[in-house]
């Protein structure tokens, strides 16, 4: 049965970016998934904390620290780690994914390696392990399982999630961290390491590449741990006669029980299996060991456990081998165990994995007639569409459907599926996900308007009729409420009215006769931004003064509105007409009619209605709108 069906992340999309494909193995502290970086595009290792122990501070602390620690680590032979992050319970390390197997997986299948075959893997361990410890640093869990065998032939080591500073105290509190099979004395009887630890544990390893068996065994890890400290390792010769004196005195330099007689770190014992290597000839180093003891080839203590899955019809041997267990093999013919295994570490992996039953000749046929389609799912349809048919694929029909796990307007689905070959310009069908099938109305109340409309296109909902008015509350240009109201379930692309704030409202004030400087400073304290006219007009008002405003005295306008003011050029100059000898009457029209107020004086007694005398003379010009007094000559 195929566990990853109930594992919850599986087929999640981790903290919007990290897509979740498979579970791959299951450790102490972490469950480790093979994922697909959305924004990147490419296949990583995601290690996520078992939510149990998120809880613990201690927990996540040490494992933050793995990542902070690793990432400083730049070298070949330790696998990266890209990112680290935490969503809800889930607290996770992004790493670089190896496609290929472990060392355990290696000597599950194979049992004993040729001492050529286990040199040619421990010294690019120690490689990383000396950098490691150079730059402060100890491992503490070293072990097969955390050494990486890849496809393309390096070893890298994976798991510093025991990591800890060199020259920090390393004390533990009521258990004893690491496998058991692997922990130095010093760890088992005072729970401190340093970097002979990790040397303690490459000198297992090694016996254990050497023989096929664990150097000590019991019927439970306290027997083992008993062992420990009791009990040196013994020779790798015991178990498999015939090997190289060299080689024991190498196991027993590593496996001091006494740490201040092992090599000082990783690059000290680096030289010695060098040196030892250097007196070592090919008969020696290509010595065939007998199969292992079948028993000794998995033990309870053993804290990692993989899980097999099952490998897609079609699928590349490429694609399985990272972490997963392999077939067995078929027993060689003697013939080719005669034969000199190749050397170097390339050809040494190619020799295992052929002999796994990964032929290089089912990669040459699989592989060079056909176009992969590639990696796009949680792409946009533009950027999928250019990968596809850069790959020399087309693209086909495209579909939509509703999705929790891809954003609205990604690649949710694709057929044939990611990795899948096809021939010649075949047509790769898209799915492009709408997003949620029903999507709840959010809380868009004092979110700025763009982020507003964002908010909406990402739940998949439009922006629909949008509205404004004045807040005491709500500052400008933010949202004061929707309709539907937040909460509300909707279909996708239904639209949301906005009403969007104008801030506090700002009674304008009369300018009219002011002065172009008094009335800019004014309206610009009150919140206003000013423009002047171009044109003067003639008004009234003073030449220079204010003649008129855009906003009359009263209007309510908001924090920012502008206003414009128009300047007066003084009143317009008329002609006076004469209406000297006029009757009043006619005299009153006359002047009214050219633009004037006419204002009457009488001569008492009051017995005429002709007209003496007007206060400008007539032919003259006057301000219009001015006042003309005329006067009625009396007897």
């Amino acid at each position: 049965m195929d566990t990853t069906l109930q594992d919850p992340l599986v087929g999640r999309l981790l903290d919007g970016r990290y897509r979740v494909d498979a579970r791959i193995a299951v450790g102490g502290m972490a469950t480790v998934y093979r994922a697909v970086d959305t924004r990147l595009d490419r296949v990583l290792a995601l290690k996520v904390m078992h939510p149990a122990l998120a809880t613990d501070a201690a927990f996540v602390e040490r494992f933050i620290r793995e990542a902070k620690s690793v990432a400083r680590l730049s070298h070949p032979n330790v696998v990266g780690v890209f990112d680290q992050g935490a969503e809800g319970a889930y607290v996770y390390l992004a790493m670089e994914y190896v496609a290929g197997c472990t060392l355990r997986d290696v000597l599950r299948e194979r049992g004993a390696l040729a001492p050529r075959a286990a040199l040619d893997i421990l010294e690019p361990v120690l490689a990383a392990l000396g950098a490691a410890h150079r730059a402060g640093f100890v491992h503490r869990d070293m072990k097969p399982e955390n050494v990486l065998i890849g496809d393309d032939g390096r070893v890298k080591v994976a798991d510093f999630g025991l990591v800890r500073a060199v020259g920090s105290a390393t004390a533990t509190t009521g258990s004893v961290l690491g496998t058991v099979s692997y922990l130095a004395p010093e760890q088992i009887e005072h729970g401190t390491a340093d970097t002979r630890a990790d040397v303690y544990a490459c000198g297992v390893v090694l016996y254990e590449m050497l023989t096929g068996g664990k150097p000590h065994s019991g019927d439970t890890p306290a027997q083992v741990l008993y062992q420990h400290l009791h009990t040196d390792v013994p020779a790798p010769s015991a178990a498999v006669p015939g090997l190289a004196t060299e080689l024991d005195e190498l196991v027993a330099a590593a496996t001091a029980r006494n740490p201040d007689v092992r090599p000082y770190d990783a690059v000290a014992l680096l030289g010695l299996v060098r040196e030892a290597r250097s007196r070592l000839d090919d008969a020696q180093l290509d010595a065939v060991p007998p199969q292992a003891r079948s028993e000794d080839r998995s033990t309870t203590e053993d804290r990692t456990s993989v899980i097999a899955r099952v490998v897609p019809a079609g699928a590349d041997a490429q694609e399985v081998l990272h972490t997963n267990r392999m077939p067995a093999p078929e027993p060689p013919p003697a013939a080719d165990r005669r034969r000199r295994p190749p050397r170097g570490p390339l050809l040494l992996v190619l020799g295992v994995l052929l002999a796994l039953g990964l032929g290089a000749g089912v990669w040459y046929i699989n592989s060079g007639q056909f176009t992969r389609v590639p990696a796009v799912l949680g792409q946009t349809e533009a950027v999928a569409t250019k990968r596809i048919t850069d790959a020399g694929l087309e693209v086909g029909t495209t579909k939509r459907a509703f999705s929790d796990v891809y954003e609205r307007g990604t690649v949710m689905a694709v057929d044939p599926a990611p990795g899948e070959r096809l021939r010649g310009n075949a047509a790769v069908t898209l799915t492009l996900s709408r997003g949620p099938q029903i999507v709840k109305v959010p809380n868009l109340k004092g979110k700025p308007l763009a982020e507003a409309r964002r908010t909406l296109e990402q739940q998949g909902l439009a922006v629909g009729v949008i509205t404004s008015a004045f807040s005491e509350t709500v500052a400008q240009g933010s949202v004061i409420g929707s309709d539907p109201e937040p909460g509300t379930e909707r279909a996708p692309d239904s639209a949301v009215a906005l009403v969007v704030s104008k801030g506090s409202p700002i009674d304008v004030p009369d300018m009219t006769g002011e002065t172009v400087e008094d009335a800019t400073a004014t309206l610009q304290e009150a919140g206003l931004t000013v423009r002047v006219a171009p044109e003067r007009i003639n008004s009234p008002e003073d030449a220079g003064s204010v003649a008129a405003q855009s906003l009359a005295e009263g209007s309510r306008a908001a924090e920012g509105d502008t206003i414009t003011l128009t300047v007066s050029k003084g009143p317009k100059l008329v002609p006076v007409p004469d209406v000297t000898g006029s009757s009043t009457d006619e005299a009153r029209t006359a002047l009214e009619d050219a633009g004037f107020e006419v204002e009457v004086k009488k001569s008492f007694p009051y017995l005429g209605d002709t007209v003496s005398g007007q206060s400008v003379e007539g032919g003259t010009t006057a301000p219009e709108g001015s006042t003309v007094t005329i006067t009625i000559k009396g007897l």
